[in-house]
């Protein structure tokens, strides 16, 4: 049995309301007080977010209460499935920092466990094989408030459906041409209860058992049987299954007896403004090359945000923030987004580097002389320790922080104005180059000695202070700037566009060009996560080398987005 310790006890008010049912489970001596959750996702693509709060859900509750959580690959549609997809939701979870142990199944694995139910059920009269069409079939389901009308072969003998069942499987007849369906209650006001089917005809290789089936279970057939084969006390799932917990019951009321038996809970899924989370359109988009791919930077999958810099802690914070209930919602991305922040902020490496560089000459430095400036690495952390960062005679500042005749409260580089080189010199702008069309080439400036950061006499006060790097020192690089993938709030109410027209054409930028800091080039590793002071946060993509150094930004150093929708 398992144990609630007293402190677990006092936070029993703290508990999400599934927390809450699986705590009283536990104390009442259920199951034997065993607490066993799983995570069944179907290998037929890549994990997305509201994966993830199902994966911090499973894994997460069965950690708090002392249980163990199971990895069962859903996998009875062999048309759909790859081994890609399994390994990539193997590395996704573990990237999320849980682990399922040597419990990693596969509803595969109870084919046959599954095929010998299906026969039983058959003996006892409680299921038949249907030669209608799926358009027959559904045809006769009926409406919520009429009852539906009963298939001709309802009534076919046992003999006759277990020779046909049999036939079904070992390849006599064509896919669609018959099903397995359960003889349950054609008048049911639940329509999940009026026959539904249990198997069906599929001819195509399955990635773990071959050819040996050519008939599979359907979904609410197979799923609470798997729960049940491995010991399963807890299938927590979400709220669209809620018409099928009857039928999950059931259907596992044919095994389970007094001593064990599963229970379904269901929790709302995560909805993200801004974004889709259907598995069949995420798909069409890395199909017709809409996106680079189910990780690209741009797309909700959990590669495509670890790809992007998000980092397990800020996903997690996330769903922590937003919870679980029993009412669906639609979640702001800018609470997704404000977690990245508040992770990053606290773990980034603050660094140089300028995106839109404009050479500053300093005319009264020395022409060859270089001195090593300390930076902090991050404010953050005490023990962050500090980098060296070169400075000299000419450096590169962001187009932007000069303006030849600024309006008043203009803080940034001017003429005959004064700002501070972070961690440098205080310098002053005494001139300008321009090409023949007028545009500022070069910008001339005279820096104070005596203000080096650090030194005695660096107390002297200006209102501006830029970001910068030596030009000749600075390595190039080349940065993508990611956005939302939609430009409409809700994609899935938009039922009258298809949804491929309301992808943002701002979604990426990509900028070269970029100066950065010598630190900068030496450390860009992917898996590195970087503070572009005064410009947002950055991390070293799958693509970038020594020879072409590339970074995604992850998130912009404030919501932007927000304040221009509001306007």
């Amino acid at each position: 049995m398992v144990e609630i310790n007293e402190t677990e006890n006092s936070e029993k008010k703290g508990l999400n309301f599934v927390e809450q049912l699986v705590y009283d489970d536990l104390q009442e001596g259920k199951n034997g007080g065993r607490l066993n959750t799983r995570f069944p996702p179907e290998p037929n693509g890549y994990l997305h977010i509201g994966h993830a709060k199902a994966i911090c859900m499973d894994f997460g509750i069965a950690e708090k209460f002392g249980g163990t959580c199971n990895l069962r690959f859903d996998d009875t549609n062999p048309v759909k499935e790859d081994v890609e997809y399994v390994d990539a939701i193997r590395e996704d979870i573990h990237w999320l920092g849980f682990d399922w142990g040597d419990r990693e199944y596969y509803a595969s694995d109870y084919f046959p466990k599954l095929y010998d139910l299906a026969i039983r059920l058959i003996k006892e009269g409680k299921a038949y094989v249907d030669d209608q069409t799926s358009e027959q079939i559904a045809s006769q389901k009926g409406t919520p408030t009429t009852p539906g009308t009963e298939s001709p072969y309802r009534n076919r003998s046992v003999e006759e459906n277990l020779d046909l069942f049999e036939r079904m499987n070992n390849g006599e007849f064509e896919e669609g041409a018959r099903v397995l369906r359960a003889k349950i209650d054609m008048a049911s006001s639940n329509m999940h209860f009026r026959d539904p089917i249990m198997y069906r005809i599929i001819k195509h290789p399955h990635h773990r058992t071959g050819t040996t089936w050519n008939v599979y279970p359907m979904y609410d057939f197979a799923h609470g049987q798997s729960d049940y084969f491995e010991g399963v006390t807890h299938s927590i799932c979400t709220l669209e299954f809620v018409p099928h917990r009857p039928l999950y019951e059931y259907y596992v009321k044919e095994l389970a007896d007094e001593s064990y038996c599963p229970r379904q809970i269901e929790f709302n899924r995560l909805n993200l403004t801004y974004t889709v989370m259907s598995k069949r359109k995420l798909l069409q988009l890395v199909k017709e090359g809409l996106v680079a791919g189910w990780d690209d930077p741009r797309m909700p999958t959990i590669c495509g945000m670890r790809r992007r810099g998000y980092t397990p802690d800020s996903i997690k914070n996330f769903i922590s923030t937003i919870g679980y209930t029993k009412y669906e919602a639609l979640n702001s991305i800018s609470l997704l987004e404000h977690a990245v922040r508040e992770d990053l902020n606290k773990n980034a490496t603050r660094v140089m580097a300028v995106v839109n560089p404009l050479k500053v000459i300093i005319t009264n430095y020395p022409e060859r002389e270089t001195e090593m400036v300390e930076m902090e690495n991050n404010p953050e952390q005490e023990n962050s320790g500090v980098h060296t960062m070169p400075f000299s005679r000419e450096i590169y500042i962001e187009r932007e922080d000069f303006m030849e005749n600024p309006p008043k409260k203009y803080f940034r580089l001017a003429p005959d104005c004064e700002v501070r080189l972070k961690g440098a010199y205080i310098i002053k702008c005494t001139g300008v180059k321009k090409d023949s069309a007028g545009n500022i080439e070069e910008v001339y400036c005279t820096y104070d000695a005596d203000t080096r950061s650090g030194l005695p006499g660096s107390a002297r006060k200006v209102k501006g202070t830029l970001h910068w790097v030596s030009a000749q020192h600075a390595k190039d690089a080349t940065v993508r700037i990611y956005d939302r993938l939609f430009d409409v709030e809700n994609p899935a109410t938009e039922t009258e566009r298809d949804f491929r027209e309301m992808l943002n054409p701002e979604s990426l930028k990509v900028i070269s060009g970029v100066k950065i800091e010598p630190f900068l080039a030496e450390n860009a590793v992917v898996g590195n996560k970087f503070q572009f002071q005064r410009i947002g946060y950055f991390t070293p993509d799958y693509d970038s080398n020594p020879d072409n150094i590339i970074f995604n930004r992850t998130i912009a150093l404030k919501d932007s987005w927000e304040k221009a929708q509001k306007k």
